[in-house]
């Protein structure tokens, strides 16, 4: 019996045995093992994530995979070079001078209200106009260290350079209208007077309502609404969001006619006849769409160093004057907000245009109107 009760014992370890190796060889992966395979998989989607979210380097102009210099350029202090454009009489017979700042997706040959000027306008009331590309637009070289306050004294030292004299006008579109407030900020002292049109406004200036701030930002496309998100709650991941294919990015940068009124239409289809403005289109981008157009956004659409509204009047004793161009339709730069700015900044003269989108100042005869209402009141 006793050696019966063994041979049992041992038949029965033995299964047990083997089911306990059987069990072993259906995980071949220790805990530990999973967890490093885990591991490398996270630390690999980190490595691409952050890749997807580097933009290349630029192509500056005049190096050697870069594209050519074929404007006139000046040097800055900081060693960048501005490309510019110069527009009507020659600066030394000039009586009033003017540096135009383009807008976004725009380079130096963009100057709307100078194509609705007649040459005899400009002769007899003595204007001269430099239009220039914005740091990464064009010829002019990316300023990867851009700041709201720097576009004022990129201006200044480009008056200074070309001579025009310890007082200037200064006129900005859309984009190149905040440049605008950033000169009525930090160089007041060398304007003659300022023109704003159709300024792109920040949803974030502390001074706007919350609730009006909102209903305008609500106004925009919600594409754009994300893009404006990024830019400035996210703005190193405003590469990635806009090269991304996954959702629609920026519908400025992508020329997306949802974003223009019915008159800005027509007034394209004008534009788009004109071979001279076929010809510069890519060279608005060929330095690279980061330093130009996402730069342009980060800085747009991120936190201010100043609020506009908290501005003081530069020409107390009317020895200069600021005016502000809007069309009432214009999709990208709410009517409401600006309505709201002339509010707060009563000694800005404010002109409304009813039926006008964003392309205000390629309206006939608009030029004339700018031009005079700053120059000679």
């Amino acid at each position: 019996m006793a050696a019966g009760v063994t041979r049992k014992i041992s038949a029965a370890s033995a299964r047990a045995h083997t089911r306990k190796a059987k069990q072993k060889t259906s995980f071949p992966f220790s805990s530990g093992m999973f967890g490093k395979i885990l591991l490398v998989l996270f630390m690999g989607f980190l490595a691409w994530a952050y890749q997807a979210t580097r933009p290349p380097p630029p192509k500056t102009c005049g190096s050697p995979d870069g594209p050519p210099v074929t404007a006139p350029r000046i040097k800055l202090s900081d060693g960048r070079h501005l490309a510019y454009k110069e527009i009507g009489v020659p600066k030394e017979n000039a009586k009033y001078k003017i540096v135009y700042i383009h807008g976004y997706d725009g380079c130096r040959h963009d100057v709307p209200i100078a194509g609705t000027l007649s040459q005899d306008v400009i002769e007899s009331l003595g204007v001269y106009i430099v239009s220039f590309d914005r740091p990464g637009y064009g010829e002019s070289d990316p300023n990867p260290k851009r700041t709201v306050k720097s576009l004022a004294f990129d201006v200044q030292e480009l008056a200074d350079q070309l001579g025009l004299g310890s007082k200037f006008y200064v006129m900005g579109y859309s984009m190149g209208g905040q440049a605008v407030w950033t000169c009525l900020r930090y160089i007041p002292h060398r304007l003659a007077g300022a023109a704003l049109i159709a300024p792109v406004v920040n949803y974030w200036w502390p001074r706007f309502p919350a609730n009006l701030s909102q209903e305008a930002f609500n106004l925009r496309l919600p594409q754009d609404q994300w893009t404006l998100r990024i830019a400035h709650y996210f703005p190193w991941l405003t590469y990635w969001w806009n090269s991304q294919k996954f959702f629609p990015a920026c519908s400025a940068a992508g020329r997306n006619p949802a974003v223009f009124s019915s008159q800005d239409l027509e007034l394209i289809s004008k534009r788009h006849s004109n071979q001279e403005s076929q010809d510069y289109r890519a060279q608005i981008r060929q330095q690279g769409e980061y330093e130009s157009l996402h730069r342009d956004l980060m800085i747009s659409f991120g936190t201010w160093e100043f609020d506009p509204m908290d501005l003081e009047n530069p020409f107390p004793n009317n020895e200069g004057s600021v005016h502000l161009w809007q069309g009432d339709e214009d999709k990208l730069s709410p009517v409401l907000l600006q309505r709201y700015i002339a509010q707060q900044l009563p000694w800005i003269k404010y002109h409304e245009i009813p039926g006008s989108g964003h392309l205000v100042p390629m309206l006939d005869g608009m030029g004339v109107k700018v031009i005079k209402a700053l120059l000679t009141g």
